[in-house]
């Protein structure tokens, strides 16, 4: 016979808070442990072997079934691998979906370890999606390059706001080389004209840098790895390397999500409701999920709600050349589409933001049927 016990982990930098159940079919679980160790999972295996111990003891000789699982925080994956290593059945759950207690909680990491436990047994959560290392790693890589450009862009925004405290603002179009040889050229006092080369030398290093880090991402999508998927990534219309690098290591397997519909709820850009009774109600997208990749989808919308319908620039010729007409037919009928139906919103008095976060949408399921080979599919 074979019992089934469920470990609940609340787990910190500091700390793991442990928390056994054995879950009873129609009654109260049964309790059966509950420590406090220090942050290392050999101690997890410790306390699994310390409780069969104690069962064996109790006269309980039987096989177990022994699942751990814990909320996605700081840890990433890297408990989740050493365990499964280990042999230990191991789950990672997204707190967004799990059901906690109702009312006014007294928070302590037990009745969190508790809760986790409780999840397990009885369900009430989605799994975390854990990538492979290879991809995790890329993802780190890219996600480091994004960090990057967060920088770049607040140093553009603080030398903008040093010259117009100054009384200097350059009107045309600003980043390029006639305006960083305005920044040069305009009088300022000597400490101020010091504080403006500095600035100027951090914004020259994280340019310099951000393209080291291109040429290092077109490198790794061109692996064996990512290189097809990638190019079919790269045949939409405001898809380049680096967002269709993203995409592939972001979600990993897109065949887990059933339908384009799935993937677009994964990514939160379906509308939210808060509907009662006879009473329905829309929100606005619900913005669960991958909030880094939800963000660069919106990006490449904005560049795809550019241009004339039907019209493809030599770049997008050259990144379609040399595969199957259907998978180009595909694509070109996803460019069409998703440009037309921009303009029509517009024409309709849809406000900008709401009629790209549409197309983001329409976006995400022509991915979907894209990378799931359901090319015949007309997009959610």
């Amino acid at each position: 016979m074979t019992s089934i016990i469920k470990i609940g982990m609340d787990v910190h930098s500091t700390n793991y808070t442990l928390y056994a159940i054995e879950p009873k079919l129609g009654k109260k679980d049964r309790f059966l442990a509950c420590s406090k160790v220090a942050p290392d999972y050999k101690n997890i295996l410790s306390f699994i072997r310390e409780l069969k111990k104690q069962l064996k003891e109790l006269g309980e000789d039987k096989e177990y079934d022994i699942e751990c699982g814990y909320e996605a925080g700081c840890l990433g994956y890297s408990l989740y691998r050493n365990l499964t290593s280990a042999g230990i059945k191991c789950t990672i759950l997204a707190p967004t979906t799990m059901l906690t207690q109702q009312r006014k909680r007294i928070k302590t990491d037990t009745r969190d370890a508790e809760m986790i436990a409780q999840c397990l047994a009885h369900g009430g959560y989605s799994f975390v999606f854990v990538p492979t290392e290879e991809d995790n790693a890329v993802k780190e890589y890219l996600r480091m390059k994004d960090d990057h450009k967060t920088a770049l862009k607040k140093i553009k925004q603080q030398i903008n706001a040093l010259c117009l405290k100054h009384g200097y603002n350059y009107t045309k179009t600003k980043w390029t080389g006639l305006h960083l040889n305005w920044l040069k050229k305009i009088e300022l006092n000597i400490v101020v004209r010091e504080t403006l080369e500095e600035y100027l030398a951090t914004y020259s290093w994280l340019t310099s840098q951000i393209e080291r880090y291109d040429a290092r991402i077109e490198e790794i999508a061109m692996s064996e790895r990512y290189r097809e998927q990638v190019k079919k990534l790269c045949y939409f219309r405001g898809i380049k390397t680096a967002t269709a690098l993203l995409l592939l290591v972001e979600i990993g397997d897109f065949n887990r999500f059933p339908n384009a519909s799935a993937l677009a709820a994964f990514l939160g850009t379906v509308p939210g409701e808060t509907s009662s009774g006879e009473s329905i109600h829309r929100t606005g997208i619900t913005k669960a999920g991958n909030s880094t990749l939800r963000r660069t989808l919106v990006e490449a919308v904005q560049g795809i709600c550019k241009g004339r319908i039907g019209y493809k620039s030599k770049a997008l010729r050259a990144r379609q050349k040399g595969n199957t007409a259907e998978t180009i037919a595909y694509a070109d009928r996803a460019n069409i589409r998703l440009l037309s139906r921009f303009y029509k919103f517009i024409r309709n008095g849809k406000k900008r933001n709401i009629a790209v976060m549409a197309i983001t949408r329409e976006l995400v399921c022509f991915i979907w049927g894209m990378m799931t080979e359901n090319t015949e599919l007309k997009a959610a």
